[in-house]
């Protein structure tokens, strides 16, 4: 299954929230992301149909080993391009935004090889 930039979304805010607060449940969810929670229920439906996640008989969110790993590369991109854009002096605010965009746009190859050069730089 194919998933969009705002299925990624999903996972990354479950993956956040499971490290900051263990449970997770769809509220949570839409507070973090910012979305009505409709919109993360509808979301909830698709990525259990893609194998993306689980949900229990308390309505708590698991990620699959397969939305975990999506929800990492996403993470890791963010991060990555959050930090670099901070260090080129851009606005936190601003960085988040713009790492949000790129993480999704950018291709696994590309980001592996951009973040080994800057690595190496160190």
């Amino acid at each position: 299954m194919m998933i969009h930039a705002s299925g990624e979304d999903y996972l990354e805010a479950v993956l956040v929230l499971q490290k900051n607060h263990g449970a997770v449940r769809s509220i949570d969810v839409a507070r973090r992301v910012g979305v009505s929670k409709a919109s993360v229920s509808y979301a909830v439906s698709a990525l259990r149909e893609g194998g993306f996640l689980t949900v229990d008989s308390d309505y708590v969110l698991h990620l699959t080993e397969t939305g975990r790993n999506v929800a990492e590369k996403i993470y890791e991109r963010h991060q990555f391009f959050t930090e670099q854009f901070i260090a080129a002096g851009v606005d936190p605010e601003i960085a988040e935004r713009d790492a949000c965009r790129i993480e999704h746009a950018i291709s696994q190859d590309t980001f592996e090889k951009i973040r080994d050069a800057h690595k190496q730089e160190k």
